[in-house]
């Protein structure tokens, strides 16, 4: 098992992403790019170097993995577009698109290449608190907090 490093309040309200490798669970380092805490975050194994997180912050950042630079990574971009906290995101498993779901009551579908939204799902009565793609990315599911 890999020891995580030594976490203060203060690195827990940064909203870092720690990054572990998975063949030997040896810590990496940290991205940092969100305002507030981090809620999810998604990879997918054709793209194992792109990470996307979603934040208390309202927002997801598409990161960047580099595989033995001095740096761990680096955010490739933002997308904003919730108006409340975003509590769960998932990719496609190509890794072209993302799913999000906030507490806003909407979910969006995110094109990763261009960093908008492709749709966004409305119906919830209130907070989405977990999106999924089908395995063949045709459908979408949710779970909210209205017990739907």
């Amino acid at each position: 098992l890999a020891q995580a490093p030594q976490w203060s309040p203060q690195t827990l309200f940064a909203s870092y992403t720690a990054i572990f490798t998975m063949d030997s669970l040896v810590y990496r380092g940290l991205l940092s790019g969100h305002r507030n805490w981090v809620t999810s975050i998604a990879t997918t194994y054709e793209q194992s170097n792109l990470i996307v997180s979603s934040s208390r912050d309202k927002k997801l950042m598409i990161w960047e993995l580099t595989p033995d630079g001095e740096h761990i990574g680096y955010a490739r971009k933002a997308l904003s577009g919730h108006s409340e906290p975003v509590s769960s995101v998932v990719l496609s498993s190509d890794g072209q698109f993302a799913l999000s779901g906030s507490w806003d009551r909407t979910m969006r579908l995110w094109d990763l290449n261009t960093g908008s939204t492709v749709r966004t799902f409305q119906g919830h009565t209130k907070d989405v608190n977990s999106v999924a793609f089908s395995g063949d990315n045709r459908q979408i599911v949710s779970g909210s907090r209205d017990k739907s």
